[in-house]
């Protein structure tokens, strides 16, 4: 796939993904994935505000806290449901409110990083396969795909500046 393609197979409605080839080592985008306290930089959506203090490196089952605002403040709660060290990490937000958790939330946002000559390919999924109401996040589709075809701009420029 080419920078910025998107790669959406047709056998899967609920899984959208954007590819770019980013000059750097996975181990530099995979830091800077690892790291909560960044993904205000990285975001494309512009709802990431910030985690709440003292948000540490991610690891396999970590959970961790993130303010959000579209149109209006809410806080999600996030698990690392998949975590392969410079290759793959993926976590799935939840509301922090409980009465929410029961319709809203399971997603799952996903990079995966293949080393190749010069750099690294990088995979950015929104697979909603665990949504709890798809039909409500569904249209939700291409707005996703313009947000993480700019999250892996802004992954590109901060890994790759001098």
């Amino acid at each position: 796939m080419v920078a910025g393609g998107v790669n959406t197979p047709a056998d899967s409605p609920d899984v959208a993904s954007v590819e770019r080839f980013i000059a750097a080592p996975p181990a530099a985008i995979f830091d800077l994935l690892a790291d909560p306290a960044r993904h205000r930089d990285i975001d494309g959506s512009g709802t990431v505000q910030g985690p709440p203090s003292g948000s540490q490196r991610l690891e396999l089952g970590s959970t961790f806290g993130m303010d959000m605002k579209a149109g209006f403040g809410y806080t999600m709660v996030n698990t690392v449901v998949e975590f392969e060290a410079d290759r793959r990490i993926a976590w799935q937000p939840r509301p922090d409110k409980a009465f929410l958790r029961s319709f809203i939330g399971g997603r799952i946002w996903r990079y995966e990083l293949e080393s190749r000559d010069g750099g690294t390919l990088v995979r950015e999924s929104w697979d909603i396969s665990q949504e709890k109401v798809k039909r409500m996040v569904r249209p939700m589709r291409s707005k996703a795909i313009d947000a993480m075809t700019k999250t892996l701009e802004r992954i590109e420029q901060l890994v790759t500046e001098s």
